[in-house]
């Protein structure tokens, strides 16, 4: 069973209608500068506890030193939000003699340590470049704890993650980035894109912060080598590697304490992503991000990694956090159209409705009319048409293929509306 995350309530751009299964849509770059050589990628100190749990309870954070959560309660294939919905705890334990000794990752290693010269677009080369740009986000909202994985924007502080990390402290709550140098930050909420399950935080009082090379995802290809980097399951500085295995993927992100519906149109990897990656980088050979890590799909009750992760794309994400940077609120591209949704792929998105004023009245699409492409993108369902239409910008232009309810196909150009996506619609 394919599971959306994200299961309460409405957005601005793309509405849910529980009975019938329905939903409706009612650039300057950072720079990274020179980065800091001859750095060893760092393994950090263990994880903290996560959200409340499917009863709405929230569950007792594990000891963090020498201590990781592990996931209970995941669906069959669930496609799940990875902010550390995590709880229970399994010891790291060294066997000497008889007896045992507690370890904590981040223990330093004694002796002389030299720098190492490592190759230019290797595993280790680009970690060691990309690490000091990722951050540990620890969560506590009173009633709910979690934790995940930020990207740096820029050396004061701005920080890209997940909504569905930060979500818990919306209302009132603390939010505390660890980096690899050690240091702990007090973390504030710049602004919440819950439709893109994004959002923008700031280390509070940096000024020395290392941010991250933005690539982009218009030049990602089925096949490349990629690097997951983030804080699995508390575990922070953790690298893992494999390919982009698929795009434009519709999934279903964000989590249940965003209160709404989160469908995007996918990086897939089979790089090891888990509970706690979110929020972090999905990065190329040359240490470019393409990429922020969301969903996983995860079989049985495991709740682990079975090699299908999911990555928001930058292009998308970037924009996404410029405009909450510039006004604290995004905005999306509205269609005007309902669809059913978690339905399995129908040759296309039946129209159940349109909603009056809309760039898809205005092209005269009618109830009963199904959307088969939008520009080249061939549209298998209604999740596809959600997800294709959210990644273009407002006021963009595109041209949509529509098959009649008397089975004529016509090409009509429509011209996107906008609608803010705010954290409350």
């Amino acid at each position: 069973m394919i599971h959306s995350a994200d299961q309460a309530g409405s957005h601005a751009h793309l509405r849910k209608t529980r009975e019938a299964g329905a939903m409706t849509d009612d650039t300057p770059r950072w720079p990274r500068p020179d980065r800091p050589q001859g750095q060893d990628p760092y393994y950090g100190p263990g994880a903290g506890g996560g959200p409340p749990n499917q009863e709405g309870q929230a569950r007792t954070p594990a000891p963090r030193r020498g201590r990781m959560s592990v996931l209970a309660g995941v669906l069959a294939l669930l496609i799940g939000a990875l902010g550390g919905a995590i709880g229970g705890a399994v010891g790291y334990n060294l066997a000497d003699g008889g007896g045992s000794t507690d370890t904590s990752l981040g223990q330093e290693q004694s002796g002389n340590e030299q720098p190492v010269d490592l190759p230019a677009g290797s595993p280790a080369r680009v970690a060691q470049e990309v690490l000091p740009s990722v951050a540990q986000l620890r969560v506590d909202g009173g009633q709910a704890e979690g934790e995940g994985s930020a990207v740096a924007l820029s050396a004061d502080g701005l920080l890209l993650t997940n909504n569905h990390v930060v979500a818990p402290a919306a209302g009132g709550g603390e939010i505390t980035a660890d980096f690899q140098n050690g240091r702990e930050i007090p973390v504030s909420i710049v602004g919440r894109a819950p439709s893109f399950d994004l959002a923008v935080v700031r280390a509070q009082g940096m000024n020395d912060l290392v941010p991250a090379e933005l690539g982009s995802s218009r030049n990602v290809v089925v096949g490349q080598e990629v690097l997951a980097i983030g804080s699995p399951l508390g575990l922070s500085g953790t690298v893992t590697s494999g390919i982009v295995s698929s795009l434009d993927r519709p999934v279903s992100a964000g989590g249940p304490e965003t209160g709404q519906d989160t469908v995007l149109n996918a990086i897939q990897t089979d790089a090891p992503i888990n509970p706690g990656n979110s929020g972090g980088p999905l990065v190329d050979m040359q240490g470019r991000v393409i990429g922020i890590n969301s969903a996983i799909a995860s079989a049985g009750r495991t709740g682990g990694s079975i090699g299908l992760g999911f990555a928001i794309p930058i292009d998308q994400a970037e924009r996404v956090a410029q405009e909450l940077i510039a006004d604290g609120v995004a905005n999306q591209a509205l269609l005007g159209v309902t669809v059913p949704v978690n339905l399995p792929d129908a040759g296309g998105a039946p129209v159940q409705e349109v909603t009056s004023g809309s760039a898809a009245a205005e092209a005269g699409i009618q109830p009963g009319s199904v959307i088969t492409r939008v520009d080249d993108r061939v549209i298998e369902s209604g999740n596809g048409l959600v997800a294709t239409i959210r990644s273009y910008p407002p006021r963009s232009q595109v041209e949509l293929e529509v098959r009649g309810a008397g089975g004529d196909t016509r090409t009509v150009q429509v011209t996107l509306g906008s609608q803010p996506d705010s954290p409350e619609g």
